[in-house]
This record gives structure tokens, sequence and C-alpha cells, in this order.
């Protein structure tokens, strides 16, 4: 069974091998590793918890929309200037609306999982 600890470690692997994309992907995934390292699971209450399965929903949707973005090409467009600048804040934001739903229900799922296996 892994521990919030395993999991940062795991993150910071693929980080050190992949390298972060951006500043904002950065920040987002800097919070995530702060939320699991400053996490006692065990004395962490309910909202604790659930805070920091959002927090990985969120950065787990940021990542799946970046991906996404990377298959549209659009060859006659090019990104305007304040995409360029903001495009990550941009992808950052809509992952939070999305995360902040509920609709999709990983953060939810992880917490009653995390719940159930005394983690």
């Amino acid at each position: 069974m892994s521990s919030i600890g395993d999991i940062s470690s795991a993150y910071y692997d693929f980080n050190s091998v992949y390298g972060k994309t951006s500043s904002t992907s950065s920040t987002s995934a800097d919070k995530l590793v702060n939320n699991l390292d400053n996490l006692d699971v065990e004395d962490a209450s309910d909202e604790e918890l659930l805070d920091a399965c959002k927090s990985f929903e969120t950065y787990f949707i940021e990542q799946v929309l970046k991906e996404a973005k990377k298959t549209i090409k659009d060859e006659d467009e090019k990104e305007n200037q304040y995409l360029e600048y903001f495009g990550d804040t941009m992808v950052h934001e809509y992952a939070e609306m999305i995360s902040e739903s509920g609709d999709l229900g990983i953060a939810q799922s992880l917490f009653e999982s995390m719940k159930r296996n005394g983690l």
C-alpha cells in the first residue's frame, strides 16, 4: 500500500525525467506536493484530506487539458500573444472550475478510498 510520501516522491521522480512545462504547471504541481508533504494523513481532518484530493484532481485535469490541447493543430491561425503569455493560466483556471464542479468525482472517489483504506 502506498503512502502520501510515496506519491510525492513519485511526482519528483517523474518531474526530474520529464521536467516542468510551465510556471503555472509548476505552481499547481508545487501546491499539490506541498499539500501532500504537509498532510499528516493519520491525524488529518476530513476537510484537509478532501482538500489534498481536490488539489490532485485539479492537477490531473490540468495535465489532461494540456495534452488534449497538443492534439489540436491549427496551422492557419497562430496563437495570439495573450494566449502565449496567459494560456497556461487559462488552462489552470478551467481545471479548477471542472474540479470544483464535482462532476468528475475523482477527488471524492480518492477521498473515499483513502478513508476506507485507513490512509
